[in-house]
């Protein structure tokens, strides 16, 4: 986008921008309206240099809240003359395509800053992204190494590789900022265990204090996220008590209650600063059934009336996002669509498709070329795929959450109402259908489950973090106990975990199954040969399946895995 503010002029812009430079004020303006309420916000918060969470809808600027605060901590840092070439700032998202997508993002607002810089007479060097997911290059990888971006873009599993290998570990240690994005997606299973994990490692071998900011939709109870996202504090009291709903003042730390929900904490004064915009949101929602009777199972012929009226919403709107449960019913269900349709106007998007094929996915879908895109989770999140006028959900959504970010990914823009529909399968699927419109329109949340202390992620992070150094054993249980999900991990389970790494499952098991040595008398741990490739070739805690490439013959082009 064009920058025409005449050079040397700033703009008027809101005075929440005070604190930004004045290239930054000058790119705001030119580019948005005026800052949207979680900027208002979180802006003064996160400058303050306080943790924050920011909860808000899909659409409502929460990313670029996040992003700009640090772009204008960098801008100034190298306009002093002390940025070097380090990574200060670490961008996570659950999602390789949300990864790739916030990459994109961020090279056009920095190139435009950069240009605005130039044209007033302010020299500054490019402040430069990186990009590091499993869709990554050795050589990009490597290149990563050698000139460390000044913001790092990646994942969990990929942090976790970086942390465990030698020379990546090194560029992290600069690093003063971290940003968690859709943090709610990871909380609620071992993925966020084994970030909770990484990112206290991460803060262990930074020379410099970190900043954490999560950016979440609304979920319940917002004080559990904003613990996950701190780290645990023994000397820090938590009070039961329900909080009482009060008005966002910026300036002061608050808490935000769901009325809804009595179960969230008063935290302690600068914990963390909690920006709750709400998720209530003016929604377009429907639930549509075959025409004929619902049965315990979905026939063959209801079928053949569910795809003729999902040919009817397809043509009756611009775009169509249709999500599904499972890998297998995205590729059915694509291609039954296919079949009516036309090859040329529908997509898939799955974790199991090369992320080449994801790629070219999200390209069409942004500049218009299909018409219908059906898919499972891996477009559920804040990525920029452009203008979505309907979202579609085949079968229940399976939590309340789910389908509000779901049906979020429509009307993905400020002013705009998201459309929803929600095709019931079954008599089952009916009731638990009409139960989330229900739940939805008074405005209740589904608790976030969180597991406790799992076992076999800490085995994973002990050796990955013992395989980079050697660690007394009392210091390394008590980094483990400051991520939130293991404050309450026993010693005894701890040093049992300690004695299956170094002892093996008995005394006979083979050496290569043993990936510490343990110095009981020193209360030292330190790796045995082979424990660092165990670490970062069983990395992560996406459950393993069996999978197998599927190549295009004769072009031989990697459509995905199976």
């Amino acid at each position: 986008m064009a920058i025409d503010s005449p050079a040397g002029q700033e703009a008027a812009v809101d005075p929440v921008l005070e604190t930004f430079h004045p290239v930054i004020r000058n790119w705001f303006a030119s580019r948005f309206a005026g800052p949207t309420e979680p900027q208002v916000a979180g802006w003064p918060v996160i400058a303050a240099g306080n943790p924050t969470l920011i909860a808000a809808p899909t659409g409502s600027g929460k990313t670029l809240t996040a992003f700009l605060s640090c772009i204008n901590r960098l801008l100034i840092s190298a306009l002093e003359g002390n940025l070097a070439e380090e990574t200060r700032v670490v961008y996570l998202s659950p999602l390789r395509a949300l990864s790739n997508d916030m990459h994109r993002n961020l090279e056009e607002p920095l190139a435009e800053i950069t240009a605005l810089a130039q044209a007033e007479g302010i020299d500054i060097p490019h402040l430069r992204v990186g990009l590091r997911t499993g869709d990554t290059t050795p050589s990009q990888r490597a290149s990563l190494v050698r000139k460390p971006p000044h913001i790092l873009v990646t994942t969990p599993e990929s942090l976790y590789l970086m942390l465990t290998a030698g020379k990546a570990r090194e560029t992290l240690r600069q690093v003063d900022t971290v940003i968690v994005d859709e943090i709610h997606a990871l909380v609620r299973d071992k993925r966020g265990s084994h970030l909770a994990l990484s990112l206290e490692r991460l803060e262990h071998i930074s020379e410099r204090p970190i900043q954490r900011i999560g950016l979440s939709a609304t979920q319940r109870p917002m004080s559990r996220i904003a613990k996950f996202l701190v780290g645990h504090w023994p000397e820090a009291e938590m009070s039961n008590e329900p909080s009482e709903q009060v008005e966002l003042e910026h300036s002061e730390s608050v808490l935000i209650s769901d009325p809804f929900n009595h179960e969230e904490e008063i935290l302690p004064e600068g914990y963390c600063e909690i920006i709750n915009v709400g998720h209530s949101r003016e929604l377009d929602l429907g639930i549509e059934t075959p025409s004929s009777e619902l049965n315990a199972v979905c026939m063959h012929e209801q079928w053949e009336e569910v795809h003729e009226r999902l040919v009817e919403l397809i043509n009756s709107h611009r775009s169509t996002l249709l999500f599904v449960n499972t890998r297998r019913m995205a590729e059915r269900l694509t291609h039954q669509l296919t079949e009516l349709l036309g090859e040329e106007v529908v997509g898939s998007h799955h974790g199991s498709l090369s992320g080449k094929l994801r790629l070219e996915t999200e390209r069409k879908l942004k500049e218009g070329h299909l018409k219908a895109v059906v898919a499972t989770a891996s477009l559920e999140l804040g990525l920029d795929i452009g203008y979505i006028d309907l979202v579609i959900q085949i079968g229940s959504p399976r939590a309340i959450s789910t389908f509000l970010q779901r049906i979020g990914r429509s009307g993905h823009s400020l002013g705009l109402i998201p459309k929803g529909r929600l095709f019931a399968l079954t008599r089952d699927e009916l009731m638990e259908c009409m139960g989330v419109i229900r739940a939805v329109k008074s405005g209740r949340l589904d608790v976030l489950p969180m597991p406790e202390y799992p076992l076999d992620v800490l085995a994973q992070q002990v050796v990955a973090e013992v395989a980079a150094e050697e660690w007394n054993t009392e210091e390394l249980y008590q980094l483990c106990k400051r991520a939130y999900p293991y404050r309450n991990l026993p010693r005894k389970e701890f040093d049992r975990t300690i004695e299956y790494l170094s002892e093996g499952v008995s005394q006979n098991s083979l050496r290569s199954l043993r990936y510490l040595h343990h110095d009981q008398v020193q209360s030292k741990l330190r790796a045995r040969k082979g424990a660092r490739i165990s670490a970062t070739t069983n990395a992560g805690a996406i459950p393993e399946v069996a999978s197998y490439r599927v190549v295009l013959d004769p072009e031989q082009t990697v459509v995905g895995t199976v």
